[in-house]
């Protein structure tokens, strides 16, 4: 008979796969748009597998009421994130129609440290930073350092700063 940790660590692989399969059907039937019985059965074998290989990273402790308060806080942090995109992309705008474009673009690779220690914090930080126009993550690893290219100065300031406060703050991570 297996022990009460066997038990326990099952139960939470058990849930953990549950959840990140239910997610990735979701996901899945909203962005097809399919109801044909096959194409949803392709969609059931799809997810299982990718419940099968990312479950742990996705869902590591799987305590329903912690990812409901992460949810809540990341969605506070989506709004910023495009409001910052949006104004990365005038200022590149501005960068790539100004007359002496040769003199202002300064591409340069800057490299950083965060405090920022969990494996999903850190990639949604980098992936954060790559989708705001004139940076682009080149390394990111799991003790935080990254290695960002930027076309500019300005584009670059800020890292790792408000970013790196409020990728932690939607994930609960201690600053």
């Amino acid at each position: 008979m297996p022990d009460r940790m066997q038990y326990t660590r099952l139960r939470t692989s058990v849930t953990s796969f549950g959840l990140t399969f239910v997610l990735m059907m979701l996901l899945w039937m909203i962005f097809s748009g399919k109801t044909e019985l096959l194409l949803i059965g392709f969609g059931v074998v799809s997810s299982l597998i990718v419940a099968g290989f990312s479950h742990r990273f996705l869902f590591p402790n799987p305590h329903l009421r912690s990812y409901i308060k992460t949810a809540w806080r990341f969605s506070f942090y989506i709004p910023w994130l495009l409001a910052q995109i949006f104004m990365a992309n005038i200022h590149l705008l501005r960068l790539v129609f100004h007359p002496r474009i040769l003199e202002i673009i300064d591409p340069h690779l800057v490299v950083f440290s965060t405090r920022l220690r969990s494996d999903i914090t850190v990639a949604t930080m980098a992936n954060s930073i790559t989708l705001t126009p004139g940076t682009i993550t080149v390394t990111a690893d799991q003790y935080g350092e990254f290695r960002v290219h930027a076309i500019d100065r300005k584009s670059s300031e800020s890292l790792p700063g408000e970013m790196e406060r409020k990728v932690a703050k939607a994930f609960g991570e201690r600053q």
